[in-house]
């Protein structure tokens, strides 16, 4: 069967663990209409074949080396590439998939079930409309209702734990993750974590949006 070149979805697929990455890739290349036109094993290769490669759809492990998927979905957000996000991860929790939802992902696949799930995301996702591994339903519905709500609460301040204040203050006098972490004699990635959870509360997106929050209201800190 000859297949229309303008038909394919053509994909970047990114994670750091070779085994897992192949078997998906298998999967997906069983689908004519689907292409990988790239495999990454870690976050700054992702986004270098983003921009090179121009792919429909971007698959993202959340945990990589050298870039998370969050930091490159947020890059792609800020830079406006047209590239539907898809996160691969083994991290169920709501508060993580918050954090990736925020950034205009279209989709959330966990690990365990994605060779099952993964044709029909990128099928959908395709399309610009959302899919999560079926048993995260309820995380989407909430988080849709939640964003389709926000007028209703204008976030302050007054949401951010302690931490996440102190966080914020530093972030105001321009420290760097990596100092942060040091002064608070935290792991980085902890760090990182706070960032996403004061960003997700302050409805933020990127960290140019934050460190502005948090210049803004350095007096308050």
């Amino acid at each position: 069967m000859k297949i229309n070149v303008s038909s394919l979805t053509r994909i970047v697929i990114a994670d750091d663990h070779p085994v897992l990455r192949r078997g998906l890739v298998q999967v997906i290349e069983s689908d004519p209409h689907l292409k990988i036109v790239a495999e990454c094993c870690d976050g700054e290769e992702a986004l270098a074949r983003i921009v090179e490669l121009k792919p429909n759809v971007a698959v993202l492990d959340l945990n990589m080396p050298r870039l998370t998927g969050l930091n490159v979905a947020r890059e792609v957000a800020r830079r406006r590439l047209p590239v539907e996000v898809v996160f691969l991860t083994i991290h169920s929790e709501e508060d993580m998939f918050r954090a990736a939802m925020d950034t205009g992902a279209k989709g959330y696949l966990l690990k365990e079930t994605a060779p099952a799930d993964v044709l029909k995301a990128l099928r959908t996702v395709a399309v610009g409309q959302h899919y999560v591994t079926p048993s995260l339903t309820g995380h989407l519905v909430r988080f849709s209702r939640q964003s389709q709500g926000l007028g209703e609460h204008i976030p302050g301040l007054k949401d951010l734990t302690p931490t996440e204040r102190r966080i914020l203050g530093l972030i105001a006098v321009n420290r760097s993750s990596k100092e942060i972490a040091a002064e608070l004699f935290i792991h980085y990635r902890t760090v990182e974590n706070h960032r996403t959870h004061i960003c997700q509360k302050l409805g933020l997106h990127g960290y140019h949006a934050l460190f502005k929050f948090a210049l803004e209201h350095k007096s308050e800190l």
